[in-house]
């Protein structure tokens, strides 16, 4: 107990200085390294004997530079090139032609807060499909952020409104869903058909409807006047590029749809090698229009300036959030909840709801949902049996509110990526988040109880 009681209160000065706006990285970074100086003082070992530097203190910084080393070339490397990707598509005047163009049909849609509801459903539909929620997010900021606040919608808003867009991980795409069903013994497609869709239908419309309300209570709180949404006007002397230019943003998207399960199966397009084809295809058309091949070549400098940019507000911010959740991890607290919810002699319905809590409350803390549903998700099959009830009845509001509540979290990647973007404060983001997230939570275990 005395390790969950160091870990519970580390987290809430961590959480108090982050809200009080210290530097988050910082902050997170102090805090893991506190949790995993008392776990070695524990004499818990941080490193496998082939990972270890052979110094248990040394350790600590190691696990720093192997998070680094993986997120930079995984995550990190898809958050930065998006990023790089938007960048250079404000600067041909890409963003700005598909704002003048798209403006004009979404402009039919006269009220702000609406068309924030139905960009929610758009994107939480494009999310099964592209099951990436920092990938997706940061897409959906080069493409339907401009979109969105060009129209009226407040900064803060599109944000909240973007960062939500992947809180329902569903389909056979999802990593989780595939996990839920194994464990649930099912087929994925039974799983997402039988199991995942009747929630999520439900918990969508309640997400939307909220988004309506809550963005529009806080942009009158904050004193954000709603615009009249009308198509973005062309300012005096400003130059448009040719209207096909307007698609370039919308590219990549293209790209990762069409090879996908929806289309041609039997070719991969990665976030990162979209990106990269649209920057050159951009650049390709940048040399036809201006006929300048040395400032066009010179102008791949802002693809990296944006990418760098990303790196040094985003991927520090991911790996201090994981340093600190690794903290978490090795003091033993993550363990001592579970041993806890196994042995609370609760009924089916309570043990669900405890195990579901639990786990939305880590992916909080932790910034990502996997760790805790994948360690709760494993005790499924032996707690349900013994309760007398289907797996897939436990396991599903789990895998609903790891992603729902990861949402809700400041230090999650597709929130901090979002914020990056936006040029906002993920702590900004995650107040605005907090009650759709929340009222998702509560619908959708509502609905895996009723169904």
């Amino acid at each position: 107990m005395l390790s969950l009681g160091i870990a519970l209160l580390t987290t809430i000065v961590v959480a108090w200085l982050i809200v009080k706006r210290m530097k988050p990285q910082a902050v997170l970074f102090a805090g893991g390294f506190f949790l995993l100086a008392v776990a070695i003082l524990m004499g818990v070992p941080l490193l496998d004997a082939k990972k270890s530097t052979g110094l248990v203190w040394f350790d600590i910084f190691k696990f720093v530079e192997d998070t680094f080393s993986t997120r930079a070339a995984g995550i990190g490397l898809m958050i930065m090139t998006v990023g790089g990707f938007a960048k250079y598509m404000d600067y041909i005047g890409a963003s700005r032609s598909l704002v003048h163009l798209a403006s004009k049909p979404l402009s039919l849609i006269r009220s702000p807060y609406l068309l924030l509801a139905v960009s929610y459903i758009i994107g939480q539909l494009l999310n099964i499909v592209i099951p990436s929620a920092a990938g997706l997010c940061v897409l959906l900021m080069a493409t339907m952020y401009p979109v969105l606040v060009s129209l009226g919608v407040s900064r803060l808003s599109a944000a909240a409104v973007v960062a939500t867009t992947p809180c329902l991980d569903l389909g056979p795409a999802s990593g989780t869903a595939v996990f839920a069903a194994k464990t649930a013994d099912l087929d994925v497609a039974d799983y997402f058909v039988g199991e995942q869709l009747p929630i999520a239908v439900v918990t969508m419309a309640a997400i939307s409807i909220s988004h309506y309300f809550i963005q529009r209570y806080f942009d009158r709180k904050e004193g954000v006047e709603a615009k009249v949404l009308q198509a973005a006007p062309v300012q005096e002397g400003e130059q448009l590029p040719p209207s096909i230019y307007a698609l370039l943003p919308m590219v990549p998207i293209i790209l990762v749809l069409m090879f996908s399960k929806l289309c041609i199966t039997s070719i991969k397009m990665p976030v990162v090698t979209a990106m990269i084809i649209s920057v050159f295809l951009a650049m390709l058309m940048e040399l036809i229009r201006t006929r300048h091949p040395k400032e066009v070549c010179k102008s791949i400098q802002v693809f990296f300036d944006g990418m760098g940019h990303l790196f040094a507000t985003v991927i520090t911010l991911i790996v201090a959030g994981e340093t600190f959740a690794f903290g978490l991890t090795k003091i033993g607290a993550i363990d001592l909840i579970i041993q806890g919810a196994q042995s609370s002699g609760f009924g089916a319905v309570g043990v669900t709801l405890i195990m579901t809590i639990i786990v939305a409350v880590a992916a909080i803390i932790m910034g990502s949902g996997n760790a805790p549903f994948y360690s709760f998700g494993a005790l499924v099959p032996d707690i349900a049996k013994g309760l007398s009830m289907l797996p897939a009845t436990m396991i599903t509001p789990m895998q609903m509110a790891s992603s729902i509540a990861r949402s809700a979290s400041p230090i999650t990647a597709a929130v901090v990526a979002v914020a990056g973007v936006a040029d906002v404060s993920p702590v900004d983001i995650v107040k605005r988040t907090a009650i759709p997230m929340g009222i998702a939570l509560l619908v959708s275990f509502l609905m895996a109880v009723i169904l």
